[in-house]
């Protein structure tokens, strides 16, 4: 991967896939995962549709910068309570900041408008970043979202527990695959998973970066400082398409519905028997969507 280094010196490693001259889309990944966990298969079938993709690994993820604060568990689990309380929050860094690492990816690549796609926490960013920079953003893609809001985007407590466990002591190749496997088994898709080599290709990249959970809690504060976007939400005049699992049991199809009802003029794609991940029947579902969406609105 390349990197750059942004302006408040946070190093940024990037990739890119596809012709130059095409549209570009900007894949922003969720919390905790490294870029390399968008799945090939979808890397390759949107080159295929006319697009130019770039991927980043966000800080505190992959081979980006990893800040050094250490987040307690007890620190996280009061944080999530504050925030179904709806308290303020305080994390190491915000979404924002992470919206303005996309940016300098963009900057680098002397990129002045890209449609952004992301998923979960990487749909949030996105969000900011058509709120913050519109003029950056082309068209919105927003996976697997949700607004902020804790009514409607509280999932079950399996769920957040698998996302929230920790990583194997023993950092070898298998053990961090069974890791991935459960957490994938937590929030995925009913009776459908990821290849034995997309989750070998995740679970490599973790232990080549010494995945710590303590990244992932930094994001999750991020993630909760942030708040309730709803308000923000409705300002945002980017052509969106908003896409969610019916079967998401980390953020509920109400979550996604509501990001669509809060965008103005989006529209909303729902696939039955998706959960809180990206199988390949899914990608079969989600591609061609995007490749429409992004050619119907490219400058």
């Amino acid at each position: 991967m390349q990197t750059l280094q942004t302006i408040d010196n946070i190093r940024i490693a990037y990739d890119v896939y596809g012709d130059d001259s095409a549209p570009v889309i900007l894949l922003i990944m969720g919390l905790g995962m490294p870029s390399k966990a968008w799945p090939d298969r979808l890397i390759e079938q949107l080159v295929r549709h006319g697009l130019r993709v770039v991927v980043f690994d966000n800080r505190d993820s992959g081979e980006s910068t990893k800040i050094d604060r250490y987040v307690s568990p007890f620190a996280t689990f009061g944080a999530i309570v504050r925030t179904l309380m709806r308290r303020p929050v305080t994390g190491c860094y915000s979404l924002e900041d992470m919206a303005a690492d996309a940016v300098a990816v963009l900057d680098e690549l002397q990129i002045k408008r890209a449609h952004v796609m992301g998923i979960s926490m990487g749909a949030m960013i996105g969000q900011v970043m058509a709120n913050m920079y519109p003029q950056r953003v082309s068209s919105l893609i927003s996976v697997m979202g949700a607004s902020g809001n804790p009514r409607t985007g509280l999932g079950k407590l399996r769920a957040i527990s698998g996302i929230l466990s920790k990583p194997p002591r023993h950092r070898d190749l298998e053990a961090m695959k069974k890791y991935l496997r459960k957490m994938f088994k937590a929030i995925g898709s009913p009776g459908e998973s990821y290849s034995d080599q997309q989750v070998t290709i995740v679970a490599e990249a973790m232990l080549e970066s010494g995945y710590e959970q303590t990244w992932s809690s930094r994001q999750l504060l991020a993630i909760l400082a942030s708040g309730d976007r709803s308000k923000y939400l409705k300002r945002i005049m980017t052509p969106t398409l908003v896409i969610h699992g019916r079967d998401d049991p980390l953020l509920p199809l109400r979550a996604g519905e509501e990001v669509a009802r809060l965008i103005p003029n989006s529209r909303m794609m729902v696939i039955n028997g998706m959960g809180h991940d990206l199988p390949d029947r899914v990608i079969d579902q989600i591609v061609p969507a995007v490749g429409k969406h992004c050619h119907r609105y490219k400058d």
